[in-house]
């Protein structure tokens, strides 16, 4: 009986363990316009525990990110994103932290693509 209990619990845990995988893909819109705005944008989201890879295409705005969905998740990320001044879907930047971008970066008013110019 104490092995079959045992037993049990171990398959429980092995089930709970694969149930989130280590490493997710994902990817999500980003407001920005310019390889200064990459920079933030990348580093923003590297800096939450448990970000892998993050790729900001500019022409896109697409971040793509690779993560350890035990340490973290999408709206966590999104946080980190708009705490350095980018937009999300989700999520806006107060204004507060969109004022303190380079004035090049102000994708509000004008959110075409300036990646060649900087």
């Amino acid at each position: 009986m104490k092995n079959l209990v045992l037993g049990a619990v171990f398959v429980f845990l092995t089930a709970v363990g694969y149930g989130q995988e280590k490493n997710k893909k994902m990817s999500f819109e980003v407001n920005g316009k310019c390889a200064m705005c990459k920079e933030r944008i990348e580093e923003a989201a590297l800096a939450v525990k448990g970000v892998k890879y993050a790729l900001w295409d500019i022409p896109s705005h697409q971040l793509s990110l690779i993560i350890d969905e035990r340490k973290t998740n999408s709206m966590e990320i999104k946080t980190a994103i708009v705490g350095v001044g980018h937009d999300t879907k989700e999520l806006k930047a107060t204004e507060e932290d969109y004022q303190s971008v380079h004035p090049c970066c102000k994708y509000r008013e004008d959110n075409t693509d300036d990646g060649q110019h900087h």
